[in-house]
C-alpha cells in the first residue's frame, strides 16, 4: 500500500486573486505602465472583500509586478515574472529577519555612500525636507511611515543608479514596510528619539560629503532597526499594542 504523505492545502482568496491579476499582467492585459482596476473594481470583480485585494496586491508588489502611489493606486512595472525573489521569509524569526536585514543593509549603505559622492544641492534639499516631516511626524505622534520612506528614498535617487532604487523598492515590500509597521504599533519616544538620531547621522554624512561615514551611519541605522524590532517581537502582542 502506497500512502500519500503530501499535504494538500487548498489555496486561500488572497492567493487566487493574486493568481487572477498576475495571470492578466503577464498575458498582456495589461502593459507597464497600466494602472490596475480600484480596491472596489476587483473587490466586486472577484466576490471577494477590500482587504483580501489589499493583501493580493501587496503579493503582486512582493513579486515586483506592480507598484502602488499613495492616493493613485497600483501600477503595473513588470509583465513578466522575475526569478528573483525573497521565498519563504518569516519576519517574526530571528534568523530571517537578520538575514534580510544584512542584504538591505549592503544594497541601502552602498547607496548612502554613493549619495554622499554624487548628491547634488537640490537633492541635499530634498533629503532635507523628509528629515525635518519625519520630526514632523513624530512630534505630532504619528509613526511618520510615509515620510521615513520618502526621506530613504530620495537618498537612493541621489545615488545616481537607478538599479538602487529597483533593488531597494523591493526589498521595501518585504522588510522597511515590516519594520515601519511594527515601529508604528509601539510608538514610544525613547524609540523615536533613536530613530531620528540615526537619520541625522545620515544627513549630516550625506551633507558633509562622506561617503565612509554616509555608509557607517545607514549600517548602525540598520542594525538599530533590527534591534528595536528583535525587542518588539520579543516582548509579545500585548507590548506591540502600547
Amino acid at each position: 500500500m502506497v500512502v500519500d504523505d503530501r499535504v494538500r492545502r487548498a489555496p486561500s482568496l488572497v492567493e487566487v486573486v493574486a493568481a487572477r491579476v498576475r495571470e492578466d499582467i503577464t498575458s498582456g492585459i495589461y502593459a507597464i505602465g497600466d494602472k490596475l482596476p480600484t480596491e472596489r473594481d476587483l473587490s466586486e470583480k472577484y466576490g471577494v472583500s477590500r482587504p483580501i485585494v489589499r493583501e493580493a496586491i501587496g503579493t503582486l508588489k512582493r513579486d515586483g509586478l506592480v507598484a502602488t502611489r499613495q492616493g493613485l493606486g497600483a501600477f503595473v512595472i513588470e509583465t513578466k515574472e522575475i526569478a528573483f525573489r525573497l521565498a519563504g521569509i518569516d519576519l517574526t524569526d530571528a534568523l530571517d529577519i537578520r538575514n534580510v536585514i544584512e542584504l538591505l543593509m549592503a544594497v541601502e549603505s552602498a547607496a548612502t555612500a554613493l549619495a554622499a559622492e554624487r548628491r547634488s544641492a537640490e537633492q541635499l534639499a530634498a533629503i532635507e525636507r523628509q528629515l525635518h516631516s519625519i520630526q514632523k511626524a513624530f512630534d505630532d505622534g504619528r509613526a511618520g511611515i510615509e515620510e521615513d520612506l520618502a526621506f530613504h528614498r530620495e537618498i537612493v535617487d541621489a545615488s545616481g543608479n537607478p538599479h538602487f532604487r529597483e533593488m531597494s523598492d523591493f526589498l521595501e515590500s518585504h522588510v522597511r514596510n515590516f519594520i515601519r509597521k511594527a515601529r508604528a504599533s509601539s510608538l514610544r519616544n525613547a524609540l523615536l528619539a533613536d530613530v531620528q538620531r540615526e537619520h541625522v547621522a545620515i544627513f549630516k554624512a550625506i551633507a558633509e560629503g562622506s561617503p565612509q561615514e554616509a555608509r557607517r551611519a545607514a549600517e548602525e541605522h540598520l542594525r538599530g532597526a533590527a534591534n528595536r524590532l528583535a525587542l518588539l517581537l520579543s516582548a509579545g502582542p500585548a507590548a506591540r499594542r502600547v
